[in-house]
């Protein structure tokens, strides 16, 4: 969900794809409308409940877009996504070349080019267009989303390119030529589905996808990995690894160190937990000694790099450690080295590996800091090295170019636009691409502050208001709180996530915006998620209470006139947090958002997020569930914030029918409901910047009439 459900990134090595279409009658038919009345508008396509998103939409929009500011705060917001001075970031290093996926006002849907890497570093790329995306789709009719490509390292002339139609998670993979610059004509091609694929070499494919009935887990995700050789049907393709249903999946992946290419397996049984595999070079699967409750970040020296999310031993969670590949493929036994270990007060965020160097963005206090860890080849003990960099900023590890020890890093703050760095294995950072300051930063200020939530715990958060602000104004708050998905100040510009520069417009109108770092999320490492993990959500909750109250009692903000923001993991907190305290807020934005938890895990991929949530199923999991979810607790007679809900019909990983429901029944309890269903873009929401700008401006037009009376 952020950036996470956005989330809805499974933990194991590929990228989700989640199930599509409409909830089936079968679904719909285990709960009847006399227990929930609304159940009608979980049919995503159905005609009754199009009509009713259809006629709210049209409400909503005839409301906000007849603001005076709406319009010019449409045009800016588009002028800012659009702007061609933006971060062309590495999205792939390919040997010598870098690509990116470019977008702007002549491009909604993006450029895919490649530069070479030394003009690149050199801040004077030389771009190359590789596909142009909204020319392919006119050209075949089709909506396409760029969902990026996976070439074959260390030649790099062969593709696997995913493109979604509309922007929905499934989508269609074709093979690509990179010396041609052209679609291989017989070469490997998907149709649309939720499909993940690996290169063993130029000729095989691991692809999982679904191969008909019973081949895909309760989570809509591929039960089933097969190998595929070139030239030959995917139906005869042969089975190599296979799931239980009740898994989250079963996928293939593969990763480099130098020319070696590892390719592994990935067995994720829930959210947190995945059975490791490594393929050998006869073609078995062979277990990994790796807990099951850990991530693989990367290889260096023939050692797989492993952030432990639990204990080993004496070795704390959150620390960084390595194993012998080599020794795993052959059987022989090995044991964990120690590679880094953060303190109380820090968390390992990013990590990348270059041919010699471990790189790790750190937050500290949740600031951000780099390191770049070497390793003594005599004694096997690691070293590090902190490289200097921008103080009190969000420190981004994009990316590493292995051969050149290259790490490219993004710094940046809520007042200091993103600055692209080259961090070399020594000597002080390259400075390759700045962005100008897009707004006087010097009229505001930013701060960070620490709430007391009921439990005593400490939690940060993040206030910018304009400089000399004296007496109470209206806030937004901005928090996400679950998936070990940490919140980290970035530019006002894109604040809150998928809001465009609503953070900045609302600052400029002489209000407070603040991002929340509540438990849930990954700022102090798994400790700080596992804190708010099932049946202690509600800490999450009380965060958000407590740097709401800190706002009051401090006479930041008054009671009252704080508005919150939270999407999709962050829909639940909101929901939450508007039936619990209707007091405290004032108005509610919620954005393709989880609500109905008595039913979330028979909608879309809602069943991969038990390990996070619990099972509504169980007896013992929905006597803590039922507690907060928002849907179940809104009550009549209760006068609740008015609330925004922005949501996508093609949302296939968020089922529409959590935001279509509380609407539903919210409206029919007499509260304020704004609503606006995009038709298209999936859980992101918006399929290009079009989109993006006039959801910012309607939720600009939102928290002005609620929050500061304009317009009412």
């Amino acid at each position: 969900m952020t950036n996470s459900l956005s989330i809805g990134v499974v933990r194991s090595a590929f990228a989700a794809i989640l199930l599509t279409g409409t909830a089936g009658t079968a679904l719909l038919a285990q709960t009847s409308e006399a227990e929930d009345p609304f159940l009608w508008l979980e049919e995503i396509e159905g005609p009754r409940a199009i009509a009713q998103v259809e006629a709210w939409n049209a409400e909503t929009d005839k409301l906000l877009r007849a603001t005076p500011t709406f319009e010019s705060d449409r045009a800016r917001a588009r002028a800012i996504l659009d702007d061609e001075a933006q971060i062309a970031t590495p999205d792939r290093i390919m040997g010598d070349r870098v690509v990116n996926l470019w977008r702007d006002a002549k491009n909604p849907r993006g450029i895919w080019r490649s530069s070479p890497l030394d003009a690149y570093v050199a801040g004077k790329p030389v771009w190359t267009t590789l596909i142009d995306v909204d020319a392919l789709g006119k050209a075949e009719g089709q909506s396409w989303v760029w969902h990026g490509a996976d070439c074959l390292a260390p030649a790099y002339k062969r593709c696997l390119v995913s493109l979604s139609p509309g922007g929905t998670d499934a989508d269609v993979v074709r093979e690509w030529d990179m010396e041609t610059r052209s679609f291989v004509k017989n070469g490997f091609t998907l149709p649309e589905a939720k499909s993940t694929l690996a290169w063993v070499d130029a000729d095989t494919l691991l692809v999982g996808t679904d191969y008909g009935a019973g081949s895909m887990t309760d989570s809509g995700y591929a039960r089933i990995v097969k190998e595929w050789k070139r030239g030959t049907p995917l139906s005869a393709a042969r089975t190599v690894l296979e799931g239980q249903k009740q898994d989250v999946s079963m996928s293939a992946g593969a990763r480099m160190d130098g020319d070696r290419r590892w390719v592994f397996g990935y067995r994720a049984k829930d959210f947190y937990t995945s059975d490791m595999l490594l393929r050998r070079a006869d073609g078995r699967f062979v277990p990994m000694p790796i807990p099951d409750s850990a991530d693989m970040r990367g290889i260096i020296g023939g050692r797989a790099v492993v952030f432990l999310n639990r204990p080993l031993g004496d070795i704390p969670a959150g620390s960084l450690v390595a194993w012998s590949l080599a020794d795993i493929e052959a059987g022989r036994e090995t044991k964990p080295e120690l590679i880094f270990t953060p303190t109380a007060a820090q968390a390992v965020q990013d990590v990348e590996t270059t041919d010699n160097l471990v790189w790790i963005s750190l937050l500290d206090d949740v600031q951000g800091r780099l390191l770049a860890l070497t390793r003594d080849a005599k004694t096997g003990r690691w070293a590090s090295r902190a490289v200097p960099l921008a103080e009190n900023a969000t420190v981004h590890l994009l990316n590493g170019a292995g051969k050149r020890d290259l790490a490219f890093v993004t710094v940046e703050g809520m007042l200091q636009p993103p600055t692209l760095m080259a961090v070399p294995a020594s000597g002080a950072p390259v400075r390759v691409q700045s962005l100008p300051d897009r707004f006087d930063a010097s009229q505001f200020t930013v701060e960070q502050r620490f709430a007391t939530s009921k439990d005593r715990t400490r939690v940060p958060y993040f206030l910018v208001r304009k400089k000399g602000t004296s007496g109470p104004v209206p806030a937004l708050i901005h928090a996400y709180g679950g998936f070990r998905a940490a919140q980290l100040p970035g530019y006002l510009t894109g604040q809150p996530y998928r809001a465009g520069p609503l953070g900045l417009f609302w600052v400029e109108d002489g209000n407070a915006y603040v991002l929340a770092n509540i438990r849930g999320g990954g700022e102090y490492g798994p400790a700080w998620h596992d804190a708010a993990l099932r049946e202690k959500r509600q800490n999450s909750f009380d965060d958000l209470h407590a740097v709401a109250e800190d706002l009051v009692k401090a006479g930041i903000s008054p009671k009252g006139k704080i508005g919150i923001s939270g999407r999709s993991n962050g829909g639940v907190l909101v929901g939450a947090a508007l039936t619990q305290r209707p007091d405290l807020y004032g108005a509610v934005i919620s954005g393709s958002p989880l609500h109905d938890m008595k039913r979330y895990s028979k909608l879309l991929a809602g069943a991969s997020w038990m390990a996070e949530y619990g099972d509504p199923d169980k007896p013992e999991d929905w006597a803590f569930i039922k507690l907060y979810s928002p849907y179940q607790n809104v009550k009549r007679g209760v006068t609740y914030p008015p609330t925004f809900f922005y949501l996508s019909t093609k949302d296939d990983r968020v089922h529409p029918g959590h935001a279509r429901k509380l609407a539903a029944r919210l409206r029919d309890y007499g509260n304020t409901v704004y609503y606006h269903e995009y038709r298209e873009g999936g859980h992101s929401v918006g399929a290009d910047h079009a989109e993006d700008a006039i959801r910012a401006a309607m939720l600009h037009a939102f928290l002005k009439r609620e929050l500061m009376g304009e317009g009412q």
